[in-house]
């Protein structure tokens, strides 16, 4: 079923970020979260729903955390740090973002697929998460497949999309193990009020 070669697609590529994330880079970034005074996360889109997914875990571990966009976002200053979500690292709203972030003396974490992209230039530390984003698309069919470049079962960002939001989950249980912050740490929290 196609099902079933879908999600081996999406756990191929899981597992091929995972084995190449860099100690150095993921301690350079909970060193940055854990320094930063307010820590804020931008995506659109899916890629926005992984950020709002992040931003609830750092919430959970007691940090002061806001989603750019949603109406209670103070101002951003130099003591704070931005968690830009970003596929192509091309989006044009991330980067208008990251140029103010940069301009307002705040750190930059990018979380794209491009280490060449404008906002992974604007960052201070890059996370890379390779997935086809929507600009890996070699519309020739002829160059896809003499490349070997067969036709993704994951439509659009999927597979950056999914991935990131595993990294960054896995990036809070390295940060829970830093922090010394458990479950039950998390769990005073957790929302009541549902």
């Amino acid at each position: 079923m196609i099902i079933n070669d879908a999600i081996n697609e999406m756990m191929d590529n899981v597992q091929e970020v995972s084995e190449g994330l860099d100690e150095a880079t993921i301690n350079e970034m909970m060193d940055i979260i854990i320094a930063s005074k307010n820590i804020f996360v931008l995506g659109l889109g899916r890629s926005g729903l992984v950020a709002k997914a992040f931003a609830m875990r750092l919430m959970h571990l007691g940090f002061s955390v806001y989603v750019v966009g949603e109406t209670i976002t103070p101002a951003i200053h130099d003591d704070d740090c931005l968690v830009a979500i970003s596929g192509s690292g091309e989006t044009s709203y991330i980067i208008s973002t990251a140029n103010i972030t940069d301009k307002r003396g705040a750190k930059i974490i990018a979380v794209t697929s491009y280490e060449q992209s404008t906002l992974a230039s604007l960052s201070d530390l890059v996370i890379q998460v390779k997935g086809r984003t929507k600009i890996d698309m070699e519309k020739n069919y002829i160059k896809r497949q003499m490349g070997g470049k067969h036709q993704s079962l994951a439509p659009l960002g999927t597979l950056f999309e999914i991935s990131t939001l595993i990294v960054l989950d896995g990036f809070i249980a390295e940060l829970m193990n830093k922090i010394e912050k458990t479950e039950e740490d998390m769990k005073l929290k957790h929302n009541v009020l549902e």
